[in-house]
């Protein structure tokens, strides 16, 4: 993280607050209000967004999808899934910053655990204490297991439950081979049954509220970013905790655990 914390943004439907977030202690650096519930659509609300996130310099030297993150509610839920899309890809495309546009549900979690947790009706103190319910892990099980159980752990600790994969213990008869397989998996009928494991896993992605890819030192190898593709397709928020190296094709993401 940042040496001057994380800075956090919440575009509801009238107004924007930006805050500081560092060493557990949340800091609220501005707020105002913006004409997001007056009509405003496509090229005009990634336009208003943008110049907004444009003018964040002046409380963090550097805006970026590791330093700085960007959710929204509010009159934003309510976009056709087209509409959504295509503002997340101008944001990122214009900023470099991942839009997250929060569920309706997800939204009442947070305002349940900031509520439980301090009083506050406000979002984002429950987002900084619980970020995720549920997600899923991926990343290389052959090269880097010993990196994805310390993910897995970190995430655990903070009360979200892991979909996917449920157990990182391997089944001996795999271990070794170029598609190891968990205990509670059973083994392959043939080569071919690769893909319902894989499947299997990828489906989880639909209930998660993101999919976390662990790529120590950065590399994504061909079988994670195969899951990208599907990832995408979903508009599943995607989080790698280190910045991504040999990916073809930049896409909105954010880099690093931790709200």
């Amino acid at each position: 993280m940042v040496s001057d914390g994380r800075i956090l943004v919440h575009f509801g439907s009238e107004r924007v607050s930006v805050y500081r977030h560092q060493s557990g202690e949340l800091r609220l650096l501005t707020r105002e209000r913006l004409p997001f519930g007056a009509g405003l659509v496509g090229e005009a609300l990634a336009d208003s967004v943008g110049e907004f996130c444009a003018g964040l310099k002046e409380f963090t030297e550097v805006v970026d999808n590791k330093s700085t993150r960007v959710h929204a509610t509010g009159v934003f839920q309510q976009l056709p899934q087209p509409e959504a899309d295509a503002l997340v890809n101008s944001v990122y495309v214009d900023t470099g910053l991942y839009f997250n546009i929060v569920g309706s549900e997800l939204e009442q979690f947070y305002l349940d655990t900031g509520m439980s947790a301090c009083g506050s009706n406000d979002m984002v103190e429950g987002l900084i204490r619980r970020e995720f319910r549920t997600v899923v892990v991926c990343g290389s099980f052959q090269q880097s297991l010993g990196d994805i159980e310390g993910t897995i752990t970190q995430l655990r600790e903070t009360g979200t439950e892991v979909l996917s994969p449920r157990s990182t213990r391997i089944k001996p008869e795999t271990e070794g081979t170029d598609f190891i397989l968990f205990d509670y998996q059973d083994l392959l009928k043939n080569e071919r049954d690769t893909w319902r494991h894989k499947y299997v896993h990828m489906d989880a992605f639909r209930q998660a509220d993101a999919v976390v890819v662990c790529n120590p030192g950065g590399r994504v190898g061909s079988g994670t970013v195969f899951e990208l593709g599907f990832m995408s397709a979903l508009s599943k928020r995607v989080i790698f905790t280190k910045e991504p190296l040999g990916v073809s094709v930049s896409f909105p993401c954010e880099v690093g655990l931790g709200a």
